[in-house]
């Protein structure tokens, strides 16, 4: 197959992007390009990520203020093609959450403080998506974050369940999902969702600090290598 295009949006405060633009390109083998902010086109691209980091500094809520960049307009209109990937990581999932992409919010750690660790999450898909085929058992995936408490009412919750939005739940070692193996007080022990035409995913922990095994752990290159096998 041919090289697939990455786009890797870039805000004032984001931190996480050169890690993905390595992974894509240097790991994966495809091509990532840096966008900043405040340019308006995705045209040409395949798939992007939403980056990690702190944008715009955090400074009124999570995500709130990088939702109302240029790029991430252009990014709603992107994601209506079903069959164009974005994937949102720990900051990016904020940004898609505060953006409508995804439903729930991040909320404060529930124990008032930055988690710097590494988690185990397993996907709890009740089917194939293009963010889970290659994903097999669980992923011990490093996590860095002080808004990371996932929030839904009972009713979204519910909702969530019966479309299948729920892509990766906390875990121990074992792939239980137990309170003791949620690290922010997450509803549900949720790390990752969908949006209901399952092409965006946000989700908190970092598979691409784990993409290598020089790291210790390269279960998350699985999310990658599915994203990857989607366009095969």
């Amino acid at each position: 197959m041919s090289k697939l295009k990455f786009a890797v949006l870039q805000f004032p405060g984001s931190n996480c992007d050169r890690d993905c633009e390595y992974t894509i390109s240097s790991v994966m083998g495809h091509e990532a390009k840096l966008v900043w902010h405040e340019e308006h086109s995705l045209a040409g691209f395949d798939a992007v990520i939403v980056p990690g980091g702190f944008s715009y500094g955090d400074y009124l809520r999570s995500g709130a203020m990088a939702k109302l960049s240029p790029i991430v307009q252009e990014l709603v209109r992107f994601t209506q093609d079903p069959k164009k990937l974005t994937i949102g990581i720990c900051n990016g999932f904020q940004i898609l959450t505060e953006a409508g992409l995804l439903p729930g919010v991040l909320l404060r750690n529930t124990n008032l403080n930055f988690v710097c660790d590494t988690q185990y999450i397993m996907d709890v898909s009740s089917s194939e998506t293009p963010f889970n085929s290659k994903v097999n058992g669980v992923i011990n995936a490093p996590i860095a974050h002080f808004d990371g408490s996932y929030y839904i009412d009972e009713a979204g919750l519910e909702e969530l369940k019966k479309n299948g939005q729920i892509a990766f739940r906390y875990c121990d070692s074992s792939g239980d999902v137990n309170n003791g193996a949620n690290p922010n007080g997450s509803v549900y022990n949720i790390a990752g969702v969908y949006n209901k035409q399952k092409n965006v995913l946000g989700m908190m922990p970092h598979p691409e600090r784990n993409s290598e095994k020089v790291f210790g752990d390269a279960t998350g290159k699985m999310i990658f290598d599915s994203i990857i096998n989607f366009y095969s």
